[in-house]
């Protein structure tokens, strides 16, 4: 295994880390974006994901979340997929997942919009990695929720808060933090028509229930497909016009 040299700093960044906190997956979120370039279409799906979980997790429903702890520990662990697909591909393990080789292997192609590689690095993240992050988190925790649960009352309410946050967030990424020339907004809407945040999340949820009655090659086999599956969506997603 060798990494590229211009990517050992982003991979001692990401090789190895194990935030235990929001605090933490922040910080090495803000350690990612200090470091890539403009140029580095990873660096503006890292913006969105800090941007939104700073929204996230500072700005809980006016009477508090339901299980605090548990959404906590969620994001944390959530996280921690997205810094090792990093890490997988850029020493060519080969664990990354092919949902993730979708925008790793388009960083530094010209002509996409820095919102379209944010939108298939959530694309990535979600449809492949949520439903594990909620299987990993609910192991640790001992729980196994339900519709009516505390647990999926807050997922629901992230929702709201992300159906809320997102398009102003990607409007940011498209007109640029320092007032540069716009890309073309309207794609913002468009792009979303197509992929949805908030329907995603629901689909992770279904299918991290779904993958519980499963084991052995079916496990495997039923993982690969969504896999699979999601990286053409990110392919599709990076060539949006």
């Amino acid at each position: 295994m060798s990494v590229a040299a211009a990517d050992q700093s982003l991979y001692a960044i990401v090789n190895g880390v194990s935030p235990q906190t929001v605090g933490d997956v922040l910080h090495v979120m803000q350690q990612i974006d200090d470091l890539l370039t403009d140029g580095d279409g990873l660096k503006w799906f890292n913006r969105l994901y800090m941007m939104v979980t700073k929204e996230v997790d500072f700005s809980p429903p006016p009477e508090g979340w339901e299980d605090a702890d548990w959404l906590l520990r969620l994001d944390v662990v959530f996280a921690g997929f997205y810094f090792r697909a990093m890490a997988g591909f850029l020493d060519g393990s080969g664990d990354t997942p092919n949902s993730w080789c979708a925008l790793m292997e388009a960083r530094y192609e010209t002509g996409i919009d820095r919102i379209l590689f944010a939108l298939a690095g959530m694309n990535a993240h979600i449809n492949h990695d949520l439903a594990l992050a909620l299987l990993e988190t609910n192991h640790e925790m001992n729980l196994v929720p339900d519709e009516d649960s505390p647990q999926h009352m807050d997922y629901e309410a992230v929702n709201r808060l992300l159906n809320d946050v997102t398009p102003a967030a990607l409007q940011m990424l498209a007109v640029g933090i320092l007032g540069l020339a716009a890309e073309d907004t309207g794609k913002i809407g468009r792009v979303l028509a197509f992929w949805n945040i908030c329907k995603a999340r629901d689909l992770a949820w279904d299918f991290g229930d779904s993958l519980r009655a499963l084991s052995g090659s079916a496990l495997t086999a039923t993982l690969a497909v969504q896999d699979q599956m999601t990286g053409v969506v990110g392919q599709a997603i990076l060539r949006c016009v």
